[in-house]
């Protein structure tokens, strides 16, 4: 019995010892040169019991950043790059900087405009003028003098502007030395877990890239820091001098030529296409138009109740008092026809959205290649800012309303086709193929399965798709647009902040009302599924 526990540890130990054997090959493989350092250094952090470092890579603390971009670490190398090139800032500043020069370069100021005061009471004939002349000199002179002690008290304290940048040197170079090892043994894991992605051992590319990243960076801010009078090139990019070589002397900029190109070229669009835009516009409103006189045309108690009697259906009885409070918040401060056109004109925004939305989105979700082709279209259009949208809508298609709702399904129509689009691509293979197998036919498919359990992510960018359109109500009213964003625009250019601030709460009702009726009318959906 004992003879057989000895052999199990015997080979237990032979084990381990086989492990750390392959251990120390593996990060030797990983490391390259120096690799006995790293299996020491790693093996001292893996047994550390405390936070505390425990070894010191003084290559890591000599070389900097150059080590760091040497193994591939970009995270360490660009962190003490921007560290080590502050305290060179403040070593430069220390040893041949003028730290009083902003001090010094104020009192000369101040000096010149004393002196061209006292010139002026000298001139001047009435005693009031030169009394008046000569204390207003006196007082820049006193001033003058204040500016040029604190320059003096600044530049007396380059000694310890050196000092500082020296310590601060000092502990950035011993923090790299005693984290590198560490930082260093965590890409050694990420490299054993994904070996593909994780760079080992030292780069040359990476040394060179590293020294090229330091020389371009670092001298450039430090004699920019450091020197009083820099090179103009560091201050302000030569737009004249690239424009003329590009353009020729006197040919203008390289701004002016490019806008003057566009604007010829839109213009030459707008008027080939007039036709085209003005279909395209006439379309628009007669939606505007039909939702118009359904909202402002039919009685306001109708509309109010129909409006309430829909949120109580769609919501419940909690949504339809909010909804009715909301309504006569906007009835009594006199807020409900600028309000039901504003409804109106998200209510068309909204309508062109999910009708052409929906149908995109439904073929992007069964398209991956129509989807990558789209989806650089559709950032744009989330992420260019919104005003921008309103430079070519004005060119092409007016001002107005109409152009205003075309302006908002741009800004609001990237929702619901990316939403769509995922709901679609979120349908399980395996239910649609149950459906193909019991005989479904694409249509059916589509219209019994595929839009049914894709609805949830459907009416999320339903729901987005309103907000989103009616956060573009404000901005409308740049271009002609009516409606409450009017009342907020009026209130901005007078800054009149009592009526922007009830104009404000007007449309927060109205988006809350929306959300909620939407959301109300999906949860109630949800539940009957």
């Amino acid at each position: 019995m004992t003879d057989a526990a000895t052999e199990m540890k015997v080979t237990a130990a032979s084990d381990i010892e086989v492990d750390r054997e392959a251990l120390d090959l593996s990060i030797k493989e990983f490391a390259g040169p120096n690799g006995d350092y790293y299996v020491n250094a790693f093996h001292k952090i893996h047994d550390a019991t405390s936070a505390i470092p425990n070894t010191f890579n003084k290559w890591a603390a000599l070389l900097g950043p150059f080590w760091s971009a040497s193994r591939a670490i970009w995270g360490m190398f660009w962190t003490f790059l921007i560290l080590e090139i502050i305290a060179w800032v403040q070593i430069g500043r220390g040893a041949w900087g003028n730290p009083g020069a902003d001090f010094a370069d104020r009192a000369a100021r101040q000096q010149e405009r004393a002196a061209e005061l006292l010139a002026r009471a000298a001139d001047a004939t009435e005693q009031a003028d030169i009394d008046r002349f000569t204390k207003l000199a006196e007082n820049i002179q006193k001033a003058a003098a204040t500016s040029l002690e604190r320059a003096a008290a600044a530049q007396s304290e380059a000694a310890g502007i050196l000092i500082t940048g020296l310590l601060m040197l000092l502990v950035f170079k011993l923090v790299q030395g005693f984290y590198a090892d560490r930082v260093y043994e965590k890409q050694y894991s990420n490299w054993r877990i994904d070996p593909d992605s994780t760079e080992s051992g030292r780069s040359t590319r990476n040394i060179v890239m590293g020294a090229i990243l330091v020389a371009a960076i670092g001298p450039l801010i430090v004699y920019k820091f450091t020197v009083n009078a820099s090179l103009p090139l560091l201050d302000a990019f030569p737009e004249q001098q690239v424009s003329a070589m590009f353009l020729g002397e006197g040919n203008g900029t390289l701004f002016s030529s490019l806008a003057n190109w566009m604007e010829a070229r839109i213009d030459a669009a707008a008027a080939a296409g007039g036709d085209i835009f003005d279909g395209i516009v006439a379309g628009v409103r007669s939606v505007l138009d039909a939702l118009t006189i359904a909202l402002i045309g039919s009685p306001w108690p109708v509309v109010m109740l129909v409006i309430c009697v829909t949120a109580w259906r769609a919501a419940g009885p909690r949504v339809a008092i909010f909804t009715a409070s909301s309504l006569a918040y906007i009835a009594l401060l006199g807020y409900w026809d600028v309000a039901m056109e504003t409804v109106a004109l998200v209510g068309a925004a909204v309508l062109l959205c999910v009708v052409f939305g929906i149908p995109l989105g439904i073929w992007f979700g069964k398209s991956q290649r129509a989807y990558r082709a789209a989806e650089p279209v559709l950032d744009l259009m989330q992420t260019l800012p919104a005003f921008v949208y309103l430079i070519p809508i004005i060119a092409f298609f007016g001002t107005g309303n109409p152009p205003g709702i075309l302006a908002t399904i741009i800004f609001g129509m990237p929702p619901v086709i990316r939403l769509t689009a995922l709901g679609m691509r979120g349908v399980p293979e395996s239910i649609k193929e149950a459906a193909v197998a019991f005989g479904a036919s694409k249509w059916q498919l589509l219209k019994d399965v595929e839009i049914p359990l894709a609805l949830p992510s459907i009416m999320t960018g339903v729901n987005q798709t309103i907000l989103m359109c009616l956060s573009m109500v404000v901005i409308i009213s740049l271009i002609g647009g009516g409606g409450l964003g009017k009342e907020i625009l009026e209130a901005l250019q007078y800054a009149a902040k009592g009526p922007g601030l009830l104009g404000g709460f007007a449309i927060l009702f109205l988006a809350m009302v929306m959300d909620r009726i939407v959301q109300g009318a999906f949860r109630r959906e949800d539940e009957k599924l």
